[in-house]
């Protein structure tokens, strides 16, 4: 055999190498879903080696993120899951894995879980599926009515849940891609939890007509489930994702404000980042956690791909996706939630990758905010920390460096 046949034939035997070793490592995180942390918690790895070796991740440049990210939030981390490995862990300021602070929007993705949760378990509320119009008293308390607008009555779940209902919010909104103003804008962070300004606010455009970042609209969706169960979302939640998959401590926040008397669709989850990891894990298996699916495959793949009810940005049911490359660096079939205070939970399926990007100010980690007390002492280390990052910019960005830290993007 010749030199050129040699190589040919090693290049062959390493491509079948290469190509059996992919298959069995994706396997193996098919396979694996971490117990709860007081019983072992996630299979890690620490040695540098080891990790480039077995998730491609480069150590050195995960550092260069978590450095970056300092800039965009006072308290923070970042986790990082590649084939079912926490490979990364690394907190400052106020954070630690016990944190419980209010995550904001990202609270919002487990509103829309719930819902795809409840549609699975009884069908025969949702004849028309996320065609289903909802306001009616079937589906929303007395309080919701009369309507003080009769377009409201057109609103199908399915544009609650990608906010096209056509109900006022944060600007610019957005028809067909194209950016527009609204203005006055809308009702956000608690007072978007509050059932009478979720009740009240009125539209900006039709049913179906624009896209604008809109709390109200998730929170209307807890309001349903709660309608059709008689749970609180959080009982709801707890139930159906906490308890399965071994959260440990955890809340809704915004806690302070009377006004807001139910558990807030609109945002506020307060869990422990090894449980965000969780849900991220869980997204990222299509719903299914262990031997059992906890979410329908079918809601899981409607709620991280673009949505025949929003035409207008890419964003699906309750879920942002980078499916127009907000991301450039970034897989286009990255999905992710962004929350106030810098928070971003991401899943990237085609590179088998979960992050949790904390954030926090210091009210996000208060016990008035969440109702769950602090278990480490703050040092104070960050009291001096100014701004130096758009905190939404920096999710994106990190994102793409955690991305370009895996090479060549074939481990």
């Amino acid at each position: 055999m010749n030199i050129t046949m040699l190589c040919g034939h090693n290049l062959r035997v390493s491509s079948v190498l290469f190509i059996v070793s992919l298959a069995c490592t994706l396997t193996l995180s098919a396979q694996y879903f971490p117990p709860p942390d007081t019983a072992g918690g996630w299979r890690t790895l620490t040695n540098p080696k080891e990790i480039q070796a077995k998730t491609g991740l480069d150590v050195d440049k995960l550092d260069e993120v978590f450095e970056y990210i300092q800039g965009s939030s006072q308290h923070g981390g970042l986790l990082v899951v590649r084939h079912g490995w926490l490979v990364y862990e690394r907190y400052f300021g106020r954070a630690n894995r016990e944190s419980t602070p209010n995550e904001a929007s990202c609270g919002k993705s487990f509103t829309s879980i719930a819902m795809g949760v409840l549609m699975h378990e009884r069908p025969e509320l949702f004849p028309d599926g996320l065609d289903q119009k909802v306001y009616t008293p079937r589906y929303l308390p007395a309080e919701a009515f009369p309507l003080n607008d009769p377009l409201k009555s057109e609103i199908k779940l399915g544009q609650l849940l990608t906010m096209t209902a056509g109900l006022r919010g944060n600007s610019p909104g957005y028809i067909h891609g194209k950016p527009v103003t609204i203005s006055p804008e809308g009702f956000d962070g608690w007072q978007a939890n509050a059932d009478a300004n979720a009740f009240s606010t009125d539209l900006w455009c039709k049913p179906g007509e624009g896209y604008s970042y809109a709390s109200v609209s998730p929170h209307l969706v807890s309001v349903i489930i709660r309608q059709l169960t008689g749970m609180e979302l959080q009982a709801y939640v707890d139930s159906r994702l906490a308890k399965p998959l071994g959260w440990g401590r955890w809340s809704y926040a915004y806690r302070g404000h009377p006004e807001a008397t139910h558990t807030g669709g609109g945002g506020g989850i307060a869990l422990r980042s090894t449980d965000m990891l969780r849900f991220g894990y869980l997204m990222l298996h299509d719903g299914r956690w262990a031997n059992g699916q906890i979410v329908p495959w079918e809601y899981v793949q409607k709620a991280t791909t673009p949505s025949p009810y929003n035409p207008h940005y890419a964003f699906s049911l309750l879920w942002e996706l980078n499916a127009d490359g907000e991301a450039p660096a970034a897989p286009r079939d990255m999905y992710m939630k962004r929350g106030a205070g810098g928070f971003a939970i991401a899943v990237v399926p085609s590179l088998d990758l979960v992050v949790w990007k904390m954030g926090g100010r210091n009210d996000q980690f208060e016990e008035k905010n969440t109702g769950l007390k602090e278990l480490t002492p703050y040092d104070g280390s960050r009291a001096g920390w100014k701004r130096t990052l758009d905190e939404d910019v920096a999710a994106l960005h990190a994102l793409e460096m955690i991305v370009a830290a895996i090479g060549d993007h074939k481990n």
